[in-house]
């Protein structure tokens, strides 16, 4: 989780999230983006793992900055029900998927993929 601490603090860009061909590429889908956001307020993205959808990526924003950084996974049973990764299987997603979650939070944050 260290790597992504640099994010902390940074801004999202807006207008890199409306064009999301690049994080298709990237294997990650946006499934809630408040447009505007307000003063505080949460983006919602999933990704695959061990070859489910089932991972969910929760960036909560105060005043268009990154504040906090959560991964889950969402129940087998209900879709709409998203709890924590236990924290071997974080570290299993985030040695799986590092280097693409790092692009993407480059590109998220005004970079290019």
């Amino acid at each position: 989780m260290d790597r992504f601490r640099r994010y902390l603090g940074c801004r999202l860009n807006l207008q890199n999230l409306k064009n999301d061909e690049p994080l298709r590429c990237l294997g990650i889908a946006c499934t809630y983006a408040p447009d505007p956001p307000e003063d505080f307020d949460e983006f919602e993205f999933r990704t695959c793992f061990r070859g489910e959808d089932n991972v969910v990526i929760t960036i909560a924003l105060e005043l268009g900055i990154i504040k906090r950084i959560m991964f889950g996974e969402t129940d087998a049973d209900n879709p709409d029900v998203v709890k924590s990764l236990t924290a071997s299987r974080l570290d299993d997603f985030l040695a799986a998927k590092g280097d693409q979650l790092v692009r993407f939070f480059q590109y998220i944050t005004g970079g290019e993929v």
